[in-house]
């Protein structure tokens, strides 16, 4: 099957550098990534990454720093000709399957405000101040508008964002529930995508205090 491919709110004219998707196996992305480089030309990649997000968990009686995939089954690609890039990924063997997405330059912008040059979205801190957030410290600092929910017993929060990369099957039920996120879902490939927008990133938030 070919790759999906289409361009959300800006052109594909060739030297101007844009995201893509790559839809793979959950815990393949890295096997995937390492592929790419191997099979495809510079001309069709300029180059491919993984976005992370950092996190606590709690166990054996303490908290502790862990990393994980942000878009669990998604590798991004940076390509200044989408057209070599969609090609090249349908002749090869091992990608052909992979649907490949296009990503709006809004989401991209904002995935680059949260997870920087290194392409990790750190911890943040903050406060809640009559229920409402105020981050002192990290990458949500004055994004305070998207974060839709928060989690103090697990130390995160979900970011509010407007995808375009990921489409949505109608008929799943849990798909269309708009509290879902790609961190929420552990095997993604299990889903035909069809015109879904993720509305929603996960980010590591310790809230230190509470003022009533």
């Amino acid at each position: 099957m070919s790759p999906f491919f289409r361009r959300v709110t800006y052109s594909t004219k060739e030297g101007i550098v844009i995201w893509y998707v790559l839809s793979c196996k959950a815990q393949e992305e890295y096997e995937i990534l390492n592929i790419c480089y191997a099979v495809l030309s510079a001309k069709a990649m300029k180059k491919g990454f993984v976005l992370t997000y950092d996190c606590l968990r709690r166990y054996e009686g303490e908290w502790h720093p862990e990393r994980k995939i942000l878009f669990p089954a998604q590798i991004f690609l940076e390509s200044e000709n989408g057209s070599a890039l969609s090609e090249e990924v349908r002749r090869c063997p091992d990608l052909r399957k992979n649907e490949l997405f296009s990503v709006s330059m809004d989401e991209e912008m904002l995935l680059k405000k949260l997870c920087g040059e290194r392409g990790n979205l750190g911890m943040s801190k903050g406060i809640l101040r009559k229920g409402v957030p105020k981050i002192i410290l990290g990458p949500l600092k004055g994004m305070e508008n998207h974060i839709r929910k928060i989690d103090r017993h697990k130390r995160l929060a979900r970011v509010g964002t407007l995808a375009d990369f990921v489409r949505r099957d109608e008929t799943r039920d849990d798909m269309r529930n708009p509290s879902k996120s790609l961190s929420d879902i552990e095997d993604l490939s299990a889903y035909p995508m069809e015109e879904w927008g993720l509305r929603y990133i996960m980010a590591g938030l310790e809230i230190t205090d509470k003022i009533i």
